[in-house]
């Protein structure tokens, strides 16, 4: 009598170790990203998975390492359909993932949360209810300061080359989220403004909006902690698979101007500073916001990194400028930082 063979097959021990090689995770995967919230509303957002890249574990200058370690944060098969839940005190809110994978649980809560930093798990569960998948996060109920800071990230704090694709994709390959290089002075500069006119135990509040997917959000966050950049809430572009990496960053800038509008719209009391770049779309989209938004913007700067687009950037901060919002067109930091003091963001 021929007995069962419960070996895996050779095609499974192979594609088993394809995937720990490329450092890759086979199976449900929950991943939620920093929300924010204020008295009336709640949000947080996040992908579910069926393959993703696992965390990585060590940083090398190798490129090869580095280039594989970036192809693997677009190796993604998103689960679309699949219905999410977030625990909240005694309730349970839901939502259902879209095409992409992307989910968006909003609630509200009562009473309003304090001020800081709170921890959040989002959960997919069997048709009985069990777990089967879990992923962690965090709401960021901010302080009532005078201003918050929306910023770019691509060009605006990270060098990156955003207008030049071969150099953006070169830096992408042989880089890592550790050995890249924010500009001289920024760092000093964003902590300054999460410091300014308020006191270290309640900063304000960063957001940090950009056209970089959310495959890369991991990357970004590591890079902003290595770099001691304002802890704050990341809203980026839709998920892409591998065979899109090489338009990374591109695409879509109309996009970022609605995840703006939906910041300003959940603090109507706050004024606004936003930061960003000549590179691609900031200036006009900026400009776009000083319109809509009359009195809620306080200042608007621009960091001058692409001569091309000098002139046109210019006519479009002297719009800004006639509209009663202060700009700052800039190279360094430092002219940014005295600029920020001439307004009173920094004391």
């Amino acid at each position: 009598m021929q007995k069962n063979d419960h070996r895996p097959s050779f095609l499974s021990r192979l594609r088993k170790r394809l995937l720990y090689w490329f450092g890759l995770q086979a199976g449900l995967q929950v991943k939620v990203y920093h929300g924010y919230g204020h008295t009336e509303k709640m949000v947080i957002y996040g992908h579910v998975l069926r393959l993703g890249p696992k965390p990585p574990k060590r940083y090398r200058k190798s490129v090869v390492h580095n280039a594989i370690a970036l192809l693997r944060l677009f190796v993604v098969k998103p689960v679309g359909g699949a219905m999410v839940h977030l625990q909240w005190e005694n309730q349970v809110h839901t939502a259902c993932t879209e095409k992409d994978g992307f989910f968006r649980v909003e609630w509200k809560d009562e009473p309003p949360l304090k001020p800081g930093w709170h921890d959040v798990s989002i959960t997919v569960r069997t048709a009985e209810g069990t777990v089967r998948e879990e992923g962690l996060g965090s709401v960021y109920v901010p302080y009532p300061t005078q201003y918050g800071f929306i910023s770019d990230i691509d060009d605006t704090f990270l060098v990156s080359h955003s207008a030049h694709m071969g150099k953006r994709l070169k830096v992408l390959f042989t880089q890592n989220a550790r050995s890249r290089r924010p500009f001289e002075g920024v760092v000093q500069h964003y902590q300054l403004l999460a410091q300014g006119n308020t006191t270290p135990e309640a900063p304000n509040p960063f957001f940090y909006v950009s056209s970089s997917e959310w495959n890369l959000y991991d990357y970004i966050m590591e890079f902003t902690t290595v770099n001691g950049l304002p802890r704050g809430v990341f809203l980026l572009n839709v998920l892409k698979l591998a065979s899109q990496i090489f338009k990374t960053g591109q695409n879509n800038h109309h996009t970022k101007f609605t995840r703006i509008v939906r910041i300003l719209e959940a603090y109507p009391q706050q004024r606004f500073v936003l930061l960003g770049d000549s590179s691609q779309q900031d200036p006009y989209i900026y400009e776009s916001l000083v319109r809509h938004f009359p009195e809620r913007i306080h200042a608007v700067y621009i960091r001058d990194v692409h001569e091309p687009n000098r002139e046109p950037v210019k006519a479009v901060l002297q719009k800004i400028t006639d509209a009663g919002v202060p700009t700052c067109f800039f190279q360094h930091s430092t002219d940014a930082i005295e600029h920020s003091r001439r307004v009173g963001l920094v004391a």
